[in-house]
């Protein structure tokens, strides 16, 4: 987890820059809006909120304290989130992570992930979506729906310190459904397994399996 993102936000945050084509834009207390269609650099902000249009180009997406909304069809090169959720739109793609601390992060239909997508707390969920470099949580639900793909694995993590959680994790693999290399548990999971989704060697769980669009 990019735990250091709150480190690097609060030390680069000075000032904030124009909202110019191709150019970084930083805010502290304050949110970011991006227009459909533009082209802009890294987006970064301290409380506060950031909004991608559709079709937007842009960078490293980052805030603290604050959710991040992406619209349909946008390219980013990486999404953070420290205590905020995750929302990217249909055809969405990401060249590198998603990570979320404390927060949900759901990727829309079509979406591509290249990298890695990972949260502590809240639930993650792909509709029909791509994730090239795994998933990891901690105490996270996870659903992968319909159609989904992920390679690189699956892992939920054991809690320490003040992310332990009690309850166990609800993991879900929908319909034909596809991941790719170890589903591996470190914690009590409840872990159910469509019918027609192929999955690799699962460690540390028991999968229940289902039929029909949800168990």
């Amino acid at each position: 987890m990019r735990i250091a993102l709150v480190a690097t936000l609060l030390g680069g945050l000075l000032a904030s820059t124009a909202c110019l084509a191709g150019e970084d834009i930083s805010k502290l207390n304050g949110s970011i809006r991006v227009e459909d269609g533009r082209t802009v650099g890294d987006l970064d902000t301290v409380n506060g909120s950031i909004r991608v249009g559709d079709n937007v180009n842009a960078e490293d997406v980052e805030t603290v304290n604050g959710s991040i909304e992406i619209g349909h069809g946008a390219s980013l090169k990486s999404v953070g989130a420290v205590n905020g959720r995750i929302s990217l739109g249909e055809r969405v793609r990401v060249e590198g992570e998603v990570e979320a601390v404390n927060g949900s992060i759901r990727i829309g239909n079509g979406s591509d992930i290249v990298g890695r997508l990972s949260n502590v707390n809240g639930a993650i969920h792909l509709d029909a979506a791509h994730v090239g470099g795994g998933i990891e949580t901690v105490s996270g639900d996870i659903d992968i729906g319909a159609g989904s793909r992920v390679e690189g694995g699956l892992l939920v993590n054991k809690p320490s310190g003040w992310f332990n959680n009690s309850r166990p994790p609800r993991i879900i693999i929908g319909p034909d459904a596809v991941v790719q290399g170890k589903l591996e548990f470190r914690r009590e999971v409840e872990l159910h397994v469509s019918d027609s989704a192929t999955v690799g060697e699962i460690v540390g769980a028991t999968p229940k399996r289902f039929s029909g669009d949800k168990p």
